[in-house]
């Protein structure tokens, strides 16, 4: 029997590369959006198999509704890759362009989606020893970042992997991939943080879903690895 993942955000530049890298490795892949139902449809017709499920993760009702349905169509559960995420540029100065209703939003989806879906899964990955691969930023690592509220986010999230790993013990292992710049159609068009990257970074490139895909993949074949980030940033982490 295949076994199966859940990936959230799964319709962005990175959630496709990660949906693809594991249906190539032989996953089951159940895809997850929230008001993304066309692109999700239109993305499983690609991939023999994978279902789309449309669910609003930061809502705890949504995110086991979410959970159950993939149990329930595939009969197991083995990884829950959250990537969903919300991103908006401001400059870290302006604490005035930062009202309270963006600030909740980007805290509910960034960093109590994946807490939400970690209590929803429990049961089924404990079944499996499973895993959860969090999708955070080297904006959690070092002050930098589209905003505060998303830095702060992406901070909490790598401090809940470490938490969830420590808490699940061998039954769960939770660990966090840490992207630096990645070029998808959402970054496309910040031609100055494109720039930089490309001149400062010490891989001297620009990052590329694929990139964090690789690393996702890689950390679900390591059964000795948990509570551990890995920064996808070509070095960004450094400056």
């Amino acid at each position: 029997m295949k076994k199966v993942a859940l990936v959230t955000g799964a319709c962005g530049g990175i959630g496709q590369a990660i949906v693809h890298r594991l249906h190539a490795q032989g996953w089951a892949v159940a895809l997850n959006g929230f008001n993304t139902q066309e692109a999700g449809s239109r993305a499983v017709v690609e991939l023999s198999g994978a279902i789309y499920i449309d669910a609003d993760v930061s809502n705890d009702v949504e995110a086991h509704r979410l959970i159950q349905e993939t149990v329930a169509h595939f009969g197991r559960l083995d990884a829950v890759i959250n990537n969903a995420g919300i991103a908006k540029r401001i400059p870290h100065a302006d604490l005035d362009a930062v009202d309270e209703e963006l600030w909740d939003l980007i805290m509910a989806v960034n960093l109590k989606g994946p807490w939400n879906l970690a209590r929803a899964a429990r049961a089924h990955l404990t079944e499996t020893r499973g895993q959860i691969i969090n999708n955070a930023s080297i904006a959690g690592l070092v002050p930098s970042g589209s905003s505060i509220p998303y830095a702060v986010s992406k901070a909490g999230l790598l401090h809940l992997t470490r938490l969830l790993a420590k808490s699940l013990g061998s039954e769960i292992r939770v660990n966090a991939v840490a992207p630096g710049y990645i070029d998808t159609p959402l970054t496309h068009e910040w031609t100055d943080l494109r720039e930089y990257v490309a001149e400062n970074a010490p891989a001297k490139r620009l990052g590329k879903p694929e990139d964090v895909a690789e690393v996702v993949n890689s950390l679900l074949q390591m059964d000795y690895v948990t509570g551990t980030t890995i920064p996808v940033a070509g070095g960004l982490q450094l400056l």
